[in-house]
């Protein structure tokens, strides 16, 4: 029974760090990553940290216009916000 509730618990944990799932399109329907980028970029972003998720998100790990530091999930395929965490 300890071994089931330990489980559990550790089966949610993992979860809650897990990030969202953008797309099931095939990447030739994806936007080309540098274009990406360089929009984000001419929109105020500053990306430290840009990548492709498992969950087929482009996420940048950055500050918004305001300076403030984000984490943000992308669609690739259209460019939506999908998460966006802002400390």
């Amino acid at each position: 029974m300890k071994f089931l509730i330990s489980s559990l618990l550790m089966i949610a944990s993992v979860s809650a760090f897990a990030g969202p799932d953008c797309t099931k399109e095939p990447k030739t329907k994806w936007q080309d990553e540098k274009k990406f980028q360089e929009k984000l970029v001419a929109d105020g972003y500053k990306i430290k940290v840009f990548k492709v998720t498992k969950g087929n998100c482009y996420e940048i790990y950055g500050w918004n216009k305001e300076g403030k530091k984000v984490e943000i999930y992308f669609s690739p395929v259209d460019g939506s916000k999908v998460k966006e965490e802002i400390n």
